[in-house]
């Protein structure tokens, strides 16, 4: 008897690298993080009147976005961080996941559009 393998989730390709297809990517993809991207936008870009900060706020959401458009990968970056955070007794274990967690993050900002 042969076992089914539970399908893949496709994972959508990161966007050109702009505010607007970050976002529409994030409404489509990440609807979760849409309030707090867009309040982040409100005072850190628009309301300053300063676009010297969308560097700085794109590599945050950036990342934000990579891994919340694969929901196995953003469950495991956590599952590490909670493992860190409240099941370890060792502080080498635990700063073994914070690594291992601070390089997948890494990792993700990273990644060009279409990756």
């Amino acid at each position: 008897m042969t076992g089914h393998a539970e399908p893949q989730p496709v994972v959508p390709p990161m966007p050109e690298r702009t505010p607007k297809a970050l976002r529409e990517a994030i409404a489509r993809h990440a609807s979760q993080l849409l309030p707090d991207f867009d309040e982040h936008w409100k005072w850190a870009v628009a309301d300053a009147y300063d676009i010297s900060t969308v560097p700085a706020f794109m590599a945050r959401w950036w990342g934000e976005y990579a891994h919340a458009r694969d929901p196995r990968l953003d469950a495991h970056v956590r599952d590490l961080e909670y493992r860190a955070a409240y099941e370890c007794t060792d502080s080498d274990e635990a700063k073994g996941f914070l690594e291992e967690a601070s390089n997948i993050r890494h990792h993700a900002r990273r990644l060009e559009p279409g990756q």
